[in-house]
């Protein structure tokens, strides 16, 4: 069944145009033209903007459920409520969990990443630990955080290699080639996050195969004294080294505008990823909550749209879907509205590799959004089907 979008502005990677339809068939674009051809099915963008799917990397949860929750009605239940707000596809985030709940909700996994519900595309998985430091554990449970484990992560991949995309680890504990090693085989991205690395250390993970960084300036060490000397941390080698992404939490709270700013401009829009980091508040009402496991987790509460450790001592993750992003991006750090939709969509797929998503262009998936001027959501459409 072909079907054609009209009257919209088209988001494309550098430019937005107009005067043109959007046509996708079989679950993949097949033109983007001003001619017009007969279609069995017809959209009408009303004005509006026709925008790439946005792909969120970095979410724990949303609407009420954590993927931690390990069950298939919490992967359903959060990846429902985040297409609702624009995204097409995500990669549920583990936080620091043991083994025995690690292996639990790989096994969930596998039961949804192929699932036909109406729902964003859950592209595989991101482990957010346990491998880190004490000192940059944020939110993240003490008690599950250790250093590299070679038979443990041996065991986890052996099991569950094939379901996760990225794992996030601190570079300057013992063992970390021969963990970024192990993982690259499976061509999972190594990712440094919630770690007090200092440069050098940065240089050589980057050498190993970590090349991206876990929500910069979140859990991730910057210029410090030690003895008196300074020393160069995870935020400046970031800048530094021109081949290394980084993502960010654009939800207005966890960096101001200044740093927003900052970033945009010292790393560009294709080396910036914008996350959610979402808990399972994204879309609920304020109140008290739980961070990880219903059952076992840390009980945090939300508040000024973020989440909070219940002595409000630091930031426990944040409530926002992928519309807020790209609405601060534009309005917080006057980005270019086709800049950040491409912060929020073709930057993440090539970072994580993932082919043929995160733009319109013929030959790629109809993972299309349709949304107005201030970057509220009308229609999700996932392979062609129109999801909402």
């Amino acid at each position: 069944m072909k079907t054609v979008i009209y009257n919209g502005k088209i988001i494309l990677q550098d430019q937005i145009i107009e005067n043109h339809n959007l046509y996708y068939e079989n679950g993949k674009i097949v033109a983007i033209s001003e001619k017009k051809y007969d279609c069995d099915n017809s959209i009408d963008a009303r004005g509006n903007y026709v925008s790439p799917g946005f792909i969120d990397i970095h979410t724990h949860g949303a609407g009420g459920a954590d993927f931690l929750d390990n069950s298939v009605e919490a992967y359903i239940t959060a990846a429902t409520v985040h297409a609702r707000y624009g995204a097409t596809a995500i990669v549920p985030t583990l936080t620091s969990i043991d083994i025995d709940g690690m292996k639990g909700t790989i096994d969930v996994f596998k039961k949804v990443r192929d699932t036909e519900a109406n729902c964003a595309q859950m592209l595989g998985l991101h482990a957010e630990g346990p491998y880190f430091a004490q000192s940059q554990k944020g939110a993240q449970e003490p008690r599950f955080i250790h250093d590299f484990d070679e038979d443990e992560y041996n065991e986890i991949l052996k099991i569950g290699g094939d379901c996760l995309l990225r794992w996030s680890a601190a570079p300057e504990l013992p063992g970390f080639e021969e963990f970024a090693d192990a993982v690259t085989k499976y061509d999972i991205l190594p990712c440094i996050g919630h770690s007090d690395a200092e440069f050098e250390c940065v240089e050589k993970a980057k050498n190993a195969g970590f090349t991206h960084v876990t929500h910069l300036y979140s859990g991730t060490s910057t210029v410090h004294r030690r003895n008196a000397f300074r020393y160069a941390g995870i935020v400046e080698a970031a800048y530094y080294f021109d081949d290394m992404t980084v993502e960010i939490i654009a939800d207005g709270i966890h960096l101001p505008p200044s740093l927003l700013k900052l970033i945009y401009k010292l790393k560009g829009p294709d080396k910036i990823a914008l996350i959610t980091d979402s808990m399972r508040g994204a879309g609920m009402p304020e109140g008290e909550s739980v961070l990880g496991n219903l059952n076992n987790g840390l009980p945090v509460i939300i508040e000024d749209g973020v989440a909070k450790l219940m002595d409000r001592s630091a930031f426990a993750g944040s409530v926002a879907t992928c519309d807020r992003l790209v609405r601060n991006m534009v309005n917080l750090a006057d980005v270019p509205l086709a800049d950040a939709v491409t912060m929020a969509s073709l930057t993440p797929a090539k970072i994580l590799n993932i082919d043929n998503k995160g733009a319109l262009k013929p030959g790629y998936d109809a993972d299309i959004i349709i949304f107005d001027e201030n970057i509220d959501v009308k229609n999700t459409i996932v392979n062609g089907r129109v999801i909402f």
